[in-house]
């Protein structure tokens, strides 16, 4: 997924807030994105091993996700594990509809064979945090909806196992998955049993980067925001059996997921936490260079961590 952003820009008088390479933001209140968003149709080509297609969640506010599945199921018969998979980009760029996210998750699909539902949240600054995690939630209530076999999406309703349903996310996408996770254990989700969790180079608080998420979020709780910062009581009641953490070693989020992983393990949650690092990597570098042998190895890690519950 070539997401590589340009030079540095120069700021002129008329950039209020620039957040680099995300977004500036324009004195007249204009937001301009410095990466280019490409999005790739939904595919249901008969030749392709997984179909896609597009589903509304919500009208007002909008929200939509991408469901994939594969086109012939191993055993028809039998129902597949879901993924709902959140995206990464700074909570402000990219898509669900990425051309590089669609690749990834269809390649997702086809390896471990699973259905897989990948959000497509509102973008800040444009719709202020906490829309990313109320969308996302938006989508999670609508997948339980298929609980009983009678929700509004086929696919889910013949097909999706929700006694194993997995999250799974990149950078800002792995702690919206870490959130929503964690409102799973306060609040419940009636209709599914959710049995890992995936994240991938996860962003928590602790960088240059909280200045951004602070900016994008205008009604937060600092620093210590437990979004930002896990609580202990947050951690200790996470609503799964098992999280998965990977890590990449020049990544400058490394030591978030690190430190996530030991706070997880000191909360008292009863859960299997399990960490995976990659040297010599950067952020987000399987979807950089997918076919490279690391991101090859994280790809069928994450496989092997869903069909482990097989």
């Amino acid at each position: 997924m070539k997401m590589e952003p340009p030079p540095p820009p120069i700021i002129t008088d008329d950039v209020a807030h620039q957040f680099f390479p995300f977004f500036k933001v324009y004195k007249d209140g204009r937001v301009e994105r410095f990466m280019p968003s490409e999005k790739h149709p939904p595919c249901d080509d008969p030749s392709s091993s997984v179909r896609s297609k597009d589903v509304v969640i919500s009208s007002e506010p909008v929200v939509s996700a991408r469901v994939f599945m594969p086109r012939m199921p191993n055993n028809p018969e039998k129902k597949l594990p879901l993924v709902v998979y959140i995206h990464g980009g700074g909570f402000s760029i990219a898509s669900a509809f990425h051309s590089g996210y669609h690749k990834y998750v269809s390649s997702l699909v086809a390896k471990a064979n699973v259905i897989a539902v990948s959000v497509d949240y509102r973008l800040a600054p444009e719709h202020p945090i906490p829309a990313c995690y109320d969308d996302s939630w938006a989508v999670l209530k609508w997948v339980a909806s298929h609980g009983n076999g009678d929700g509004p999406d086929p696919w889910l309703n013949s097909h999706a196992d929700l006694g194993r349903v997995f999250l799974a996310g990149d950078s800002a996408g792995a702690n919206i998955s870490h959130n929503m996770i964690s409102r799973v254990g306060s609040t419940g989700l009636p209709g599914v049993k959710i049995v890992g969790v995936a994240l991938v180079h996860p962003y928590f608080g602790g960088t240059e980067d909280d200045k951004m998420w602070l900016y994008m979020c205008p009604e937060n709780g600092g620093l210590d925001d437990p979004r930002l910062k896990p609580a202990v009581e947050d951690l200790r009641r996470l609503e799964c059996e098992r999280v998965l953490v990977f890590v990449a070693g020049k990544d400058h989020l490394r030591e978030r997921g690190t430190c996530y992983v030991e706070a997880l393990k000191g909360s008292g949650w009863k859960g299997t936490v399990e960490i995976v690092e990659h040297e010599e990597e950067r952020h987000v570098f399987h979807l950089m260079k997918p076919e490279s042998e690391k991101a090859v190895d994280l790809m069928n890690r994450l496989v092997s961590f869903i069909n482990q519950a097989e």
